[in-house]
């Protein structure tokens, strides 16, 4: 079974579920502040739950592209959302902080 490390927990799941659900049955987030309340639910439409992923994962899929390829995002950031990726391995979860989850410098506006 892949594990999910997330803040200071491991978190064991099958193969192939959306890191999303792992997270939220683990009492976890991948959303920040208000995003916990105002987000898509999952359907790839707000961008909310983007996160840094090292490991093994799903690649980005149709609706996970279109909604990165949209400010504030950017496709060239890395992130993913994780309602859309799939954990395939032993992964390392990363949340940035703001309402949107990126770099802090990114969200400052230095690139």
């Amino acid at each position: 079974m892949p594990t999910v490390r997330f803040r200071d927990r491991e978190i064991e799941c099958e193969t192939g579920r959306i890191l999303r659900d792992v997270l939220l049955e683990a009492d976890e987030s991948p959303h920040n502040g208000w995003a916990q309340q105002f987000n898509c639910r999952g359907h790839g439409t707000c961008g909310t739950c983007a996160v840094a992923v090292d490991g093994e994962v799903s690649n980005r899929n149709a609706t996970e592209r279109r909604r990165l390829s949209v400010p504030p995002h950017d496709l060239e950031d890395g992130l993913r959302l994780a309602c859309q990726t799939r954990v395939q391995g032993d992964v390392t979860v990363t949340k940035y902080g703001g309402f949107w989850g990126q770099h802090v410098d990114r969200e400052a506006g230095d690139d």
